[in-house]
């Protein structure tokens, strides 16, 4: 099941079966009056609140027993869709994704705002998580520290260690190779680090607001199938150009690798 299909959020959440997702990941509009070539930013916080419950109350059932969802939030609504969701869920995280952001300009009012929120929630207690497929290497200098007789053969040491909740991967500026034509498009890095520790090879993920296709891109690249809805043609189109060009290059490496391989190079 690899699925691009432009439609609105909620009628293609309603036409999956229950059950049938390994993970969602889910990064709506934040209700901040973004332009997304519609108004589905613009919506008053009440409006805006019960939208996201009537989603969430739908996409809940698709995941299977061992599934889980990310979703993407900002501090203004994540204490209320956290409510709501610890509710219908189980709460593994909330993680904080440090944009990066230079430290010049922001609010002289406030302190200013330099991340997001994401919620980590599993449907049930048997929810999927592989935390080597995300271990983070220790550098040369931490190896040489730890090289007393006590550390030599720890599997910590070798396969580095658990990515913590604080995750710091800079934003995606304008001249990024990786940016598509999106305001508010999340790097691959942290997308790909979703699905390696949340999904099984082979499975199954949900992304119901694509956008620009980070998910696709990072299930193509990782071995999973993917169901992606997007509202908004343009970046359906951007999508599906994005996934044409991963599957080539993956192709490609295939290629080369094989080559390499019957070479013996």
């Amino acid at each position: 099941m690899d699925v691009i299909k432009q439609i609105d959020a909620l009628d293609g959440i309603a036409s999956l079966r229950d059950c049938s997702i390994d993970l969602i990941i889910a990064d709506p509009p934040y209700g901040l009056g973004k332009d997304y070539g519609n108004d589905s930013d613009k919506k008053p916080a009440d409006e805006f609140l019960a939208w996201m419950e009537a989603w969430l109350r739908l996409a809940i059932p698709k995941l299977k027993d061992t599934g889980s969802l990310y979703i993407f939030t900002t501090w203004r609504y994540s204490p209320e869709i956290f409510v709501f969701l610890k509710k219908h869920m189980f709460m593994l995280n909330e993680i904080v994704w440090d944009r990066k952001v230079p430290s010049m300009g922001g609010s002289t009012r406030k302190f200013s705002s330099v991340h997001d929120t994401i919620g980590f929630f599993a449907k049930t207690q048997k929810y999927f998580f592989d935390i080597d497929e995300v271990r983070i290497p220790y550098d040369e200098e931490t190896k040489k520290a730890r090289s007393r007789s006590i550390f030599v053969g720890k599997k910590w040491l070798e396969v580095g260690y658990n990515p913590k909740d604080v995750w710091s991967v800079s934003r995606l500026h304008r001249i990024h190779g990786e940016r598509e034509d999106h305001p508010t498009q999340k790097p691959l890095e942290i997308i790909e680090r979703m699905i390696k520790a949340s999904c099984p090879k082979g499975g199954i993920v949900l992304d119901p607001f694509a956008g620009s296709g980070t998910t696709v891109d990072a299930c193509i690249r990782n071995d999973r199938r993917y169901v992606a809805f997007e509202i908004n043609e343009a970046y359906v189109s951007i999508i599906k150009n994005r996934a044409g060009r991963i599957r080539e290059l993956k192709e490609s490496m295939l290629d080369f690798e094989g080559i390499r391989s019957h070479s013996g190079v």
